[in-house]
């Protein structure tokens, strides 16, 4: 007991926010390999934290091409989207109503979020499920430690293990939509007992369900590592290339029904005075990035208790996205007025092409020192990471334009910088028999910076001219957390947790407003209690939980120029809601499982602001206030439910997962207009396994997505507008609903090879 008190006492007082995750098994031998890492803190069968572990086995029965995301959609809470509407490409995540940006990744313990967008853009680290080895989906503010804060969930990525055999793999699928995939890995196996190397390459190439919605993805994962008695040290090197066209903007409700494949993104129109007819699609009209994320983990264990974990990491990326523009101002861009031959009146509008590009850099590193015995768990860690971004853009062709131009000219440049460190501790320790007690105690400091002009043109300003970027931000965050966790009998457990959740705002946050007042930091206060029986047949979980929200930055609708969903303050907030979860071994070779959640959320109070315009819709550049008390907030139904049905034998494996989602809505008016219906979808697997001379096995298969061609729509945006007759705002406005929709493809197939020698 005192060797207890004392481990706890040196690893609270030390006020460090370290974690490291031990392997399955105790001991570091290299005969098996299974050595520990820095990853992001995983909850065990103790934690007070509500969470779905994914296995190996399981992300490869799904891994035929679609983004990662999409390999997440049967745990509970979990709802995705697909700018292309097939799985590639732009895809994002939603869990509990929440955003990516409030959703914690890291990959060995290290964060992966944008530090300034604090989404992931999985498009730029393309296949890289076929490189992990498990992943765990926590929802709530979880036990993330690393990166962004968790606002509605954590995801924790493990990068796999290098097996101590030599082998290699080669596997491949086709499908709709020209979608295709090919994926090879070799690993060395171990060599002079110590070292051992793993390498993998992927290509991924789709037409996508919408007009002209390609994918062109490439990427790769490389690990080499030494593994001593007690100590391993391990270099990761993964990254992707990636090409694809825009599909960022919606579609109307009637195109739904007319031409659901629409894609208006690309489009020339004839002249920017005829206001016209689209004339064709821009074959450039691309987002083009190249990523690269470096990984030096080093793990020593000093005694069966004791173990020290480091990672240092650093993730180059450069990119740019192209795109023609109609009827452009040239003031905006720095560009001087031209003639036409035989035309006395100055041009000061045209068509262009335009490049916006990111040159980041983002490193540091992570560490903890981990105490483990029969009775206490615990860890002492932290991490520092920087993060620097140029943003700045270029025109490079303009419509009959007869000034010179520069092939570099450019017309906006800004940095943004960014320092975030962080400090913990940690411990679970066992009060009495089956009875634990959880502590989590975090400290947080971030300094951010943005400086230049920014993309957006200043039309209220005499002169007019891009808005001014001056921000300079520090926060300091302390979050708290604990819990208990009960372990009735060998069948019933129960637990409960408070935690303390804190989030500076996104770059989108201060650059897409209106700049009349600055973003505010959130804060929630996360309380969970859960109920779990488990036998040898049948699982059940109930989670009760609510999320209580001050000055939560929710969506508004709205999307910026490149379709990324906008936020504002509300004051008061919250989400409620009840998980439940069901699994039944029905025989050896059947298998049945359930999850559903029912949730409220809404904000308190709420006023929302509409952009004004006048009868011929130009802007008036101000808003209109409209209250509308108690309302639900935007993308978060009031139930979705899956179901998974499993099958399998001798080497036959078949499953069917269903998915239902509520009402959906854009905004946070709760309007039926804008909203998305609610929608049933149901994707069919079926795969085989077998074995021949030389080959240790052989997979083949086929998934027929969206069984029943339902058509359905996961995610949109709203174009809301106060209407003011000759722009008089002292009249009453005549409130204009524009929805736009991402459309899902229907009934669609992948089929699949995997040969592993």
């Amino acid at each position: 007991m005192k060797k207890n008190l004392s481990a706890v006492a040196f690893l609270m007082a030390a006020s460090i926010n370290i974690f490291a995750q031990t392997s399955a098994k105790d001991s570091l031998r290299v005969v098996n390999l299974q050595e520990v890492q820095i990853v992001s803190t995983r909850a065990t069968s103790k934690t007070p934290v509500a969470y779905s572990n994914i296995s190996q086995k399981e992300i490869q029965k799904q891994n035929f091409g679609l983004d990662l995301p999409f390999l997440l959609t049967a745990t509970p809470s979990v709802l995705t989207t697909s700018d292309a509407g097939s799985g590639v490409g732009y895809t994002s995540i939603r869990v509990r109503g929440t955003d990516a940006t409030r959703i914690n990744i890291t990959a060995n313990g290290i964060p992966m979020n944008d530090a300034e967008s604090h989404s992931i853009f999985w498009v730029n680290t393309p296949d890289l499920a076929s490189s992990l080895e498990d992943m765990q989906i926590q929802r709530g503010a979880g036990t993330s430690t690393n990166g962004a804060g968790a606002f509605g969930a954590s995801i924790n990525l493990r990068t796999a293990g290098i097996p101590s055999k030599a082998y290699a793999e080669v596997s491949g699928s086709y499908g709709s939509f020209n979608t295709h995939k090919e994926t090879v890995r070799v690993g060395s196996g171990l060599l002079g007992n110590h070292w051992a190397f793993d390498a993998r390459i992927s290509n991924i190439q789709s037409d996508g369900y919408r007009d002209r919605a390609t994918s062109d993805l490439k990427s790769y994962f490389l690990q080499g590592g030494y593994y001593g008695e007690n100590t391993t040290l391990k270099l990761i090197a993964f990254g992707g290339k990636e090409k694809t066209y825009h599909a960022w903007d919606g579609i109307s409700r009637e195109q739904l029904e007319t031409d659901r494949t629409y894609n208006p993104n690309g489009a020339i129109k004839d002249d920017n005075l005829n206001k016209g007819n689209i004339i064709g699609f821009y074959d450039d009209q691309t987002d083009n990035y190249e990523q690269t994320n470096y990984q030096l983990i080093f793990n020593h264990l000093f005694s069966p208790e004791w173990h020290l974990n480091i990672a240092l990491h650093y993730t180059d990326g450069f990119g740019y996205y192209q795109e023609y523009k109609n009827g452009r101002t040239l003031e905006e861009y720095g560009l001087k007025p031209f003639y036409l031959p035989e035309n006395t009146e100055a041009q000061t509008k045209t068509n262009l092409v335009r490049q916006k590009l990111v040159d980041s850099g983002f490193g540091g590193g992570v560490f903890s020192v981990d105490y483990k015995d029969e009775k206490l768990s615990a860890s002492l860690g932290g991490g520092l990471n920087h993060y620097s971004n140029d943003h700045y853009g270029k025109v490079i062709w303009v419509k009959n334009y007869t000034e010179p131009l520069n092939p570099d000219h450019e017309y906006y440049r800004n940095n943004g910088s960014k320092t975030d460190g962080n400090i913990y501790a940690k411990a679970n320790y066992q009060i009495t028999k089956g009875l634990h007690a959880y502590a989590d105690l975090q400290y947080r400091y971030i300094s951010y910076k943005i400086e230049g002009d920014n993309d957006k043109w200043d039309w209220t300003a005499d002169p007019g001219h891009l808005q001014r970027l001056n921000v300079n931000e520090d926060f300091s965050f302390f979050n708290p957390k604990a819990g208990l966790f009960w372990q009735f009998n060998p069948n019933h457990s129960a637990y409960a947790s408070f935690a303390v959740a804190q989030k500076e705002p996104t770059r989108n946050n201060y650059t897409d407003g209106l700049f009349d007042e600055l973003p505010r930091p959130e804060k929630m206060l996360d309380y969970e209690l859960g109920y779990t029986f488990r036998n040898s047949r049948f699982t059940a979980g109930v989670n009760l939980y609510y999320m209580d929200y001050t000055d939560q930055l929710v969506l508004n609708g709205k999307v910026n120029d490149i379709g990324e969903a906008m936020a504002e303050n509300v004051k008061d907030s919250y989400r409620m809601g009840i998980e439940l979860s069901l699994g039944a071994r029905i025989t050896d070779w059947l298998r049945w499982d359930l999850n559903g959640t029912w949730s409220k959320n809404r904000i308190k109070n709420y006023t929302g602001y509409m952009s004004d315009y006048n009868q011929n819709w130009k802007e008036l550049y101000t808003q209109t206030a409209i209250y509308a008390g108690d309302t639900p907030i935007s993308f978060s139904p009031s139930f979705m439910g899956n179901s998974l049905i499993s099958f399998n034998y001798k080497g036959f494996d078949a499953s069917l997962q269903s998915q239902y989602v509520s009402r959906q809505y854009l905004d946070n008016f709760g309007i039926d207009e804008n909203s998305l219906d609610p929608y049933f979808v149901n994707h069919l697997s079926l795969a085989y396994s077998f074995k021949l001379p030389s080959v240790k096995q052989i997979t083949v298969g086929a998934t027929i997505y969206n069984l029943f061609n339902t058509r359905y729509e996961t995610n949109g945006y709203s174009q809301n507008a106060a209407v003011y007759e000759g722009g008089d705002k002292n009249q009453k406005a005549v409130i204009s609903y524009d929805p736009r929709f991402y459309p899902m493809a229907g009934t669609n197939v992948l089929a699949h090879i995997t040969v592993r020698f």
